[in-house]
Parts: structure tokens; sequence; C-alpha cells
């Protein structure tokens, strides 16, 4: 019952152009998935997390150099964290990397969550070392209302 609430109220939340949700409407479902302060990163942390990984494209898939995937708005990786059934994946996320990337974004956050949970936090992403990490992120949520 529980589950079945959250993914209709995420679904409600999402306002989609393609795959791109809104960084206001992303900041509104992280904060309702209790991200905002979850392992010491703040929700302006994981809103620039998204954007640099992204560009909040929730369906992006990338291939890297050592043939590993990267999916969904987080950019997780296939080697490491999700399987996607074309190379050896660990999957420490225990799912399908193609879950990464339902529109309504439950498994991408259940996986990042799981990633930051690590000693490495949000430092298992480069592009957030670059961009984000030690930087002033209060404009993230500039004009977003968020409950």
């Amino acid at each position: 019952m529980k589950t079945a609430l959250l993914i209709s109220l995420a679904s409600c939340l999402l306002v989609l152009n393609g795959q791109v949700i809104g960084r206001c409407e992303l900041a509104k479902i992280l904060r309702k998935e209790h991200l905002d302060g979850f392992e010491g990163y703040t929700l302006n942390e994981w809103l620039c997390l998204a954007f640099v990984e992204s560009n909040f494209n929730i369906s992006k898939v990338q291939e890297n150099a050592d043939g590993s995937y990267d999916y969904g708005i987080f950019q997780i990786n296939s080697h490491y964290w999700c399987n996607d059934y074309k190379s050896h994946s660990e999957n420490f996320c225990h799912m399908d990397c193609k879950d990464i990337l339902e529109p309504n974004l439950i498994s991408a956050m259940q996986c990042a969550k799981k990633i930051v949970s690590g000693s490495s936090g949000m430092k298992n992403w480069v592009q957030w070392i670059l961009h984000c990490s030690g930087r002033p992120l209060s404009h993230w949520m500039t004009g977003c209302k968020v409950q």
C-alpha cells in the first residue's frame, strides 16, 4: 500500500518534457524520499548531482570506455550497481538497470541511496567532485517551493 501510494505521488509530481524533469519537481520528489540531509548531503547537492550527471534526464544512457553503461538521472554505473545483461555486473543495488530509467524514479533513488551510504558517498561520481563538491550550491533551490 505504502509503495503504491509513493509511486502514485512520485508520478503525479513529475513534469516531464520527454524524459527531462524540472529542477523544482525533482527537489519535491527528493524531499519526499528524505534525501535532503541523507548521509550528510543536502537537497542542493542532490540537485547538483542530477544536473551535472544527466542534466535532469531520467532516460539518459551513456556508454563508458570500459564497456559499462551509466543509467538514468544519477548516471548509475552498470559494472557495479545494476545489471544490464551486457557484461558482468557486481549488481550491488540488486536491480536491473532498465528499472533505473523508470519515470517514477523510485529505483534510481533507492540505488543512489545505497551508493551514497558507502564510504565514498557522492565521491563515487566524478562529475559531482568536479562541479559540486565544496562549491556554493544554494542557487539550486532558488524559486522552488518545496514542503
